[in-house]
């Protein structure tokens, strides 16, 4: 029940989007088309999964104070916390690398639909931010991390996906010209920021 709990408060209260604005250069730049958004969005849930993980594992066993006296008692007072940024950073540019040659392997007009954005993952604040939030919080396992990583891609994939639909639908609608573009887009995210604000009275 415990996972479950992360994985909604991550998806609708915590979103990176409407909650932190992490993430926003992607989200603004990608969104015009629902096709290409959800590509994107894919890819991002599938980093977030891999390396908050990963990282959450490189921070317990060799960055976090003590973590080395698995290695030798004498270790034990070694704190590489100074580390974390530059580990994790490696980390998710090495993931990145490997999901980009995977689209471009599988799906050629996923990759040239998404450009530079899809190497631009590597620095996805919303990425880099999921490895910070999992440090900070402290989780204790696992499940609580990839329940975590899951729910704050997804609730990243929402955010883009939802906000490309509505932009496929205002290119319809009379919109006047100072605001056309990421002018409107803008003023839609902030509205749908305080309507996400309402999930904040979830009980978890």
């Amino acid at each position: 029940m415990e996972y479950v709990n992360i994985f909604i408060k991550s998806v609708f209260v915590d979103n990176m989007i409407f909650a932190f604005f992490l993430g926003m250069c992607s989200y603004l730049a990608v969104s015009k088309t629902v096709k290409t958004s959800l590509g994107l969005g894919v890819a991002v849930t599938f980093v977030l999964c891999v390396t908050v993980p990963v990282n959450w594992i490189i921070n317990r066993y060799l960055l976090a104070p003590g973590a080395l006296a698995w290695l030798s008692p004498k270790l034990a007072d070694v704190d590489l916390t100074f580390l974390s940024l530059i580990v994790f950073i490696a980390t998710i540019a090495a993931i990145v690398q490997i999901v980009e040659m995977v689209v471009e392997r599988y799906s050629p007009s996923l990759y040239n639909s998404l450009g530079i954005f899809l190497p631009l993952i590597a620095v996805n604040c919303a990425v880099m931010g999921g490895s910070l939030f999992m440090q900070e919080r402290n989780y204790s396992n696992l499940g609580e991390v990839f329940a975590f990583a899951l729910g704050s891609g997804g609730g990243w994939l929402l955010a883009i996906t939802a906000i490309a639909a509505l932009r496929e639908k205002l290119r319809y609608s009379h919109i006047p010209p100072a605001l056309k573009g990421v002018g409107i887009t803008f003023i839609i995210t902030g509205l749908m920021g305080l309507a996400f604000m309402g999930f904040m009275g979830i009980d978890l």
